[in-house]
């Protein structure tokens, strides 16, 4: 969404100003996963029968102390504009500039079983000598996989996985059978 990118951008800034990016990352980070685990929270914060002044009291006493003032000040800002119930959108969208500003990638890797140590260590050594930055791998368990792997870095994918090829093999063998 726009106006949480725009939003996120803007915290961005201010946290780069102020020198406290890595703990205002940390904070959206936070507050990130308790969006995350927290049904009752997100319809909380979309409610519009829930008072400003009460979901400022409650955002205060869930955070004070837990979050930077920066993160906190943000957080009554955008309440107090009404934009609360997109919270966790600029938590994400925070999240990603920041990886943008500081050359991070994400890479994804989806197995049937998961990786193995030294297999890990070596998708990431992979991923590293093809990247101009820093990697996150993140590692994902899909079974319908059967075997192999589907590596994905931003919009590129490689699909090497058994399903992927029985399902090539299947598409060839009906190709051959209509001709």
């Amino acid at each position: 969404m726009i106006v949480a990118y725009r939003y996120a951008k803007s915290l961005m800034e201010l946290a780069i100003e102020s020198k406290q990016l890595e703990a205002v990352r940390a904070d959206m980070k936070t507050i990130e996963q308790v969006c995350k685990e927290n049904r009752e929270f997100i319809l909380f914060l979309n409610s519009p029968v829930i008072k400003t002044d009460k979901k400022l009291a409650v955002l205060s006493s869930l955070f004070k102390g837990k979050i930077s003032e920066l993160s906190l000040s943000f957080l009554n800002l955008i309440t107090n504009k009404h934009r609360e119930s997109l919270v966790s959108e600029i938590a994400l969208a925070f999240d990603e500039q920041y990886k943008i500003n500081k050359n991070i990638f994400t890479a994804v890797v989806t197995t049937a079983k998961g990786l193995d140590a030294a297999t890990k260590q070596k998708v990431m050594d992979l991923v590293k000598s093809q990247m101009n930055g820093e990697v996150e791998l993140t590692e994902k368990i899909d079974p319908s996989t059967i075997g192999g792997f589907i590596l994905k870095i931003g919009d590129k994918q490689v699909d090497k996985t058994v399903a992927r090829q029985l399902n090539n093999l299947k598409k060839e063998l009906v190709n051959k059978g209509l001709n």
